[in-house]
């Protein structure tokens, strides 16, 4: 992936809340995040915090994408009064950003690459198991 242009690069906090099953929510959304194209850099600012810092090439994927990502796979995002208001004003901004500077996203490319990360690394049935020729047998 070539460096993106420090213009570009937005530095934002996702919160979590709890109750969730997975008490580290955090470390594995950083885990689930590294793999996805236009991320730079996640990390978790202090262990005892539930919320993830996450750098971004703004003209590979924005922060709506990154939280839906997110919710679509089960994390609990912090809802609070002043989150949504902090994820209006950013979603908004990155818009504007995005259409003054003519930046096309593709959500549903980078939505659907991950998913299918997430679902070929699940166990469950619907793989099938039979060798390649056995498949496409007549």
């Amino acid at each position: 992936m070539e460096r993106p242009s420090p213009a570009f690069v937005k530095h934002r906090e996702i919160g979590f809340r709890d109750p969730h099953p997975d008490p580290k929510q955090a470390q594995t959304a950083i885990l689930l995040l590294s793999d996805v194209e236009g991320i730079v850099r996640a990390a978790i600012p202090d262990l005892t915090q539930n919320s993830i810092h996450v750098s971004y090439d703004l003209g590979v994927i924005c922060l709506r994408v990154i939280e839906a990502l997110l919710s679509e796979l089960g994390f609990h995002l912090d809802n609070s009064l002043l989150a949504q208001i902090k994820r209006a004003l950013h979603y908004y901004t990155e818009e504007n950003e995005m259409q003054s500077l003519s930046i096309r996203n593709d959500q549903d490319h980078s939505t659907r690459e991950v998913f299918m990360r997430c679902y070929r690394c699940k166990t469950h049935g619907c793989r099938d198991v039979r060798p390649e020729h056995w498949r496409n047998y007549l």
